[in-house]
């Protein structure tokens, strides 16, 4: 799993220097505090080893936007990840204009160097760590390693409950080997989980039944449409076997479909990270929620962002990291349980958190 983590001079992040991170991780804070950027340093990295930067970086803006007080403050991001045994690093630096350039791209490896190890220049923003797994060289091993742990994240955004999210509609049933991060494929998903995995399938349809009575079970037969053979999340209800559509689930309901097959899947990523699961949630269903993280945490790395009193309750105190804002920058700190010992006799940390003795609310600067 990610044992630590340095971001330099991202967005409203100005220095995050070697920060811990452990198989549970709830970062909380007020709207505008940093954590979504945090989330967005996971991205960025997934962004760099798919040879995407250049178009990130434009669709974001350009480099001046990702630059923490613009490029005065900052000439050079500095990005560090650090797993069990490895580390990848690399630097941005802004271009003339707002274009950027990728440097000083290196890993190390304990079993061969504690030293980082540079890849060597490079001119067209493509990953040289990516090239070299490509290229199947001796260090090979070491780079495959963090390339594909890196790869394997899962970045779950299920905001999109639209009437026109993918998630409600029709999906061709061979993409079903990995849950797309927005849940597209949940049909084609789930119908392989039925196939080959039906305790997981179970497990699901049990979590599903805690947070929707009335809900019975999928109906996951496939519809040809031409020469594609296409399935949908059509379902039943209790004591009926009339086919109910995806739209006939509420934006809260298909979420959490999503949110616990997410967490249940039986192969889960080496780190699954969510931005506020807990949105559109019942708070019955956020209790529900908040036991499958928890057990999740016990088979791979979870990192959540929330601003949900009600869905920190569910953690122990070690597990939150609250984010503020200083001076124009984020903070991160993790909580410990003995500095709030006496508190906790007579609130729980939800209270602490709305009562801002554990402080995150809005910071006026």
């Amino acid at each position: 799993m990610i044992k630590r983590l340095t971001v330099k001079g991202f967005k409203s992040i100005d220095e995050l220097q070697n920060f811990e991170l452990n198989n549970l991780n709830i970062f909380i804070g007020g709207n505008g505090a940093g954590k979504s950027n945090l989330i967005d340093f996971f991205r960025l990295l997934r962004v760099v080893l798919n040879d995407n930067l250049d178009t990130y970086i434009r669709s974001g803006g350009g480099i001046s936007d990702f630059l923490y007080n613009g490029r005065k403050r900052t000439s050079t991001q500095v990005f560090e990840i650090h797993f069990d045994s490895c580390g990848y690093r690399f630097f941005i630096k802004p271009g003339l204009s707002e274009n950027c350039l990728l440097t000083n791209e290196a890993y190390y490896n304990l079993n061969e160097s504690q030293k980082w190890r540079e890849f060597g220049e490079n001119s067209d923003n493509r990953s040289q760590l990516k090239q070299v797994v490509k290229r199947n060289t001796l260090n090979n091993q070491s780079c495959k390693h963090i390339f594909d742990m890196i790869l394997s994240w899962g970045i779950y955004h299920f905001h999109d409950t639209s009437e026109h999210a993918a998630m409600r509609h029709y999906e061709i049933i061979q993409d079903n080997k990995v849950l797309r991060v927005n849940a597209s494929n949940i049909a084609p998903y789930l119908m392989r989980l039925k196939n080959e995995h039906q305790s997981i399938y179970q497990e699901i349809i049990q979590a599903t039944h805690m947070v929707l009575p009335f809900f019975e079970d999928f109906l996951l037969d496939f519809t040809s449409f031409g020469e594609k053979q296409k399935v949908n999340l059509s379902w039943v209800q209790k004591g009926s076997d009339f086919p109910l559509q995806p739209y006939h689930f509420s934006d809260g309901s298909i979420r959490f479909i999503c949110l616990a097959t997410a967490l249940l899947q039986p192969d889960p990523p080496s780190t699954i990270i969510i931005d506020e699961p807990e949105l559109g949630l019942h708070p019955s269903a956020i209790a529900v929620l908040a036991e499958l993280i928890q057990n999740s945490a016990k088979r791979t790395q979870i990192i959540i962002a929330t601003q949900s009193p009600t869905f920190i309750d569910y953690f122990g105190i070690s597990d939150i990291i609250v984010v503020n804002r200083e001076s124009g920058a984020s903070t991160f700190n993790r909580l410990k349980e003995k500095d709030f010992n006496i508190w906790l006799e007579d609130y729980s940390v939800g209270e602490l958190w709305s009562k801002n003795v554990i402080t995150g609310g809005p910071a006026y600067e």
